[in-house]
């Protein structure tokens, strides 16, 4: 371990630099300006890095300083993931250019539902309410989940303790800012405090905008933000032992256009989306070696409501939900050389379509249920050598909406290992082969067809298998990575239409480059991503679904702190290159421009007031009009206009704690 120390900082500037750390999990010492670094590598103190095989950590800290508006500025100096544009119900993430829903996403350790429709988004998360976000990209542990497909995200929210400091037994967080360019007014607040045993923790956030305008000054429709999310955490800690309660209520409520991920036409309806999510979680706080157990119960609820506006006939009305309930009982053991968790989860998962408006077509009930058991081990050796590797045995059975039932038992086995060959810098071989059930991809998209519809005979379990190779770098003030990755998704579900069944190969290979580089007040970093995806051999076309044409993206980000005016500031840049080839023209697109795009902030914490930071942002500095590389694209055929991104939005806002 490295320990760099810095000028000393006050407020916002030990926030802006422990900001500036981009994929570092750093701490802070309790010596005034000394930031202590953690260098990239596979496994350290029995956990493993995402950072170490070309992922993603995004800290507190970093969260702070970023304050992202929404999914799109919470990854924008991450070139491995990539968010279609538009509003929040829109936005679909992409890492290595596949869809978040072929990856184990969790938030607080619940895991969240599959894409629903494939005009919708993959994502509820308001990053408001985040403390810490791990993207792991291509082979992910045993532990990680139910079909790890491409990789996990993990999602995990503010809570009490962690916010009280200086021996202090309660306190408050309150935000306020507006925004140019329809943003308008965002607010939250957050109280928390601590009593003997108990803690809790409580936090409303909102957003209410207009529609916004892209670089050209042409109106989105439906682009409107008009959301409210809330969250409630009751935890109480006894002889070592804790129980949490936690409930998270998410909702966005507006006229959004048919198909939410294409400006196809100006009209637009009422739309209400909202999700809710029920936990009770049991931990120890004093683990030994041998116990250090976690056991959880989920229920958690999604659901699509807009109103009919096509008669005599389906897809006009969008009614349909999802629910699941579900648990996790896992214990991690310290075996001297590293740690080896071990557990068992599970997930019962109801579906509801009910889009056929004023046809005879009935409703749509399909069924899953997955039971599974792993192991996972983080060993570090004293020869250099780090290794991860583990397995998870699973068992999926699917109903679908004819009353036709089946089911299948698959394995899943992954092994990273890594070696240090000189001090700082170590190398690394990953593969993983992961067994996903029967994939039921965007349920909702049986809302345009009619009884016909059925499952395949043949229908299977589909499979996935991920190859990593790399090196990681940390010496003196400086850390880099480079990552080859190739993931290749097979038997997905395709279009159900006549029938549900399995798909081709979706492959994604490429590379990650990342470094970054800290002269004590500030720092800079750099990504680049090269991802060549495509379908049963072909390149893809930008159509969005499971995968999307990456092409290369790159990142530029740098910040730096001025302790005397207790101001921090900082920009970044992100670039992706033209798309172009007969496999766009050919499908029908035209082919994707590149782009650059410019954002940048400043932070002022008053002396006098040391809890209250005020900060400016802008975003896409320079008025660019232009469309993100995951958004689906210009389609000439259809004359399907992209959904463009914002234009110049300037925000201003102050917070404070108390």
């Amino acid at each position: 371990m490295q320990r760099l120390s810095f000028p000393a900082m006050t407020g916002v500037s030990l926030i802006a630099m422990a900001t500036a750390l981009q994929a570092q999990d750093a701490t802070i010492s309790q010596t005034p300006g000394t930031v202590v670094l953690d260098p990239i590598t596979l496994v350290s103190d029995g956990q493993e890095s995402t950072e170490a095989t070309g992922g993603v950590t995004l800290t507190q800290a970093d969260l702070q300083a970023l304050k992202p508006a929404d999914v799109s500025e919470l990854f924008s100096r991450d070139s491995a993931v990539n968010v279609a544009a538009g509003t929040g119900p829109a936005k679909r993430i992409y890492v290595l250019g596949l869809e978040q829903s072929n990856l184990a996403v969790t938030v607080d350790g619940v895991p969240q539902f599959k894409d629903s429709w494939h005009h919708g988004g993959s994502s509820f998360v308001d990053p408001a309410f985040l403390k810490r976000v791990e993207v792991e990209a291509g082979a992910a542990g045993a532990d990680s989940g139910f079909a790890a497909a491409a990789g996990a995200v993990r999602y995990e929210t503010l809570g009490a303790r962690e916010l009280l400091t200086d021996g202090r037994t309660q306190g408050g967080r309150a935000s306020l800012s507006y925004g140019s360019n329809g943003r308008g007014v965002t607010a939250s607040l957050a109280g928390f405090g601590v009593y003997d045993g108990f803690d809790w923790f409580a936090m409303v956030n909102t957003a209410q905008g207009d529609n916004y305008d892209d670089g050209d000054g042409s109106e989105i429709p439906g682009s409107e933000a008009s959301n409210v999310t809330g969250i409630v955490k009751l935890g109480y800690e006894f002889e070592g032992h804790r129980v949490e309660l936690a409930y998270e209520h998410s909702e966005d409520d507006a006229d959004r256009p048919v198909r939410m991920n294409m400006n196809l036409e100006d009209a637009v309806y009422p739309l209400k989306l909202t999700r809710d999510t029920l936990s009770l979680t049991y931990t120890e706080t004093a683990p030994s070696a041998m116990w250090d157990p976690e056991l959880s119960i989920y229920l958690a609820r999604q659901e699509y409501e807009r109103t009919n506006f096509i008669e005599d006939r389906a897809g006009g009305d969008f009614s349909f939900d999802a629910t699941t309930v579900g648990g996790v009982a896992k214990n991690r053991f310290d075996v001297g050389v590293g740690t080896v968790t071990a557990g068992l989860d599970w997930a019962y998962n109801d579906y509801s379509i009910d889009n056929f408006g004023d046809t005879d077509v009935p409703v749509h009930e399909l069924e899953t249920l997955q039971a599974g058991a792993f192991v996972q081990g983080r060993f570090e050796f004293a020869n250099g050598i780090r290794l991860s590797t583990g397995g998870r045995l699973d068992a999926h059975r699917f109903s679908d909406w004819t009353g036709d039932r089946r089911s299948d038992t698959g394995a899943s086995v992954n092994a990273t290992i890594a070696y240090e060959f000189a001090p700082g810098y170590e190398v690394f071989a990953g593969a993983s082969r992961t067994w996903l059930g029967y994939d039921l991809g965007e349920y909702g998209y049986l809302h345009a067809r009619d009884s016909s519809t059925v499952t395949a005979d043949g229908f299977e379990p589909a499979t996935a298998k991920n190859y990593k190779l790399g090196l990681n770098a940390s010496q003196g003030n400086w850390t880099g990575n480079v990552t080859l990755f190739d993931t290749r998704l097979d038997g997905l579900a395709n279009a159900y239409y006549p029938a549900l069944d399995n798909s081709e190969e979706y492959r994604s290979k490429g590379f990650t480059l990342s470094g970054n580089y800290s002269w004590g007040s500030g720092r800079i970093g750099a990504s680049i991503t090269k991802a060549d995806v495509s379908y049963d051999g072909d390149d893809l076309a930008p159509v969005g679904g499971e995968a999307t044409p990456f092409g290369t993206v790159a990142t530029l980000f740098i910040d730096q702190d001025i302790p005397q005016y207790n101001l921090a500031v900082g920009a970044s840049v992100e670039l992706a290159d033209r798309l172009s080839g007969d496999y766009i023209t050919d499908s029908g697109f035209a082919e994707a421009p590149g782009y650059a795009v410019v954002n940048a902030y400043a932070e002022w914490s008053p002396a006098q007031y040391q809890d209250v930071v005020v900060r400016l942002g802008v975003e896409n500095l320079l008025d660019k009009a232009y469309y993100e590389r995951s958004t689906y694209g210009r389609n000439l055929d259809r004359d399907v206009t992209p959904l463009y991104a914002p234009g110049r939005t300037v925000t201003l806002g102050v917070s404070m704690d108390f």
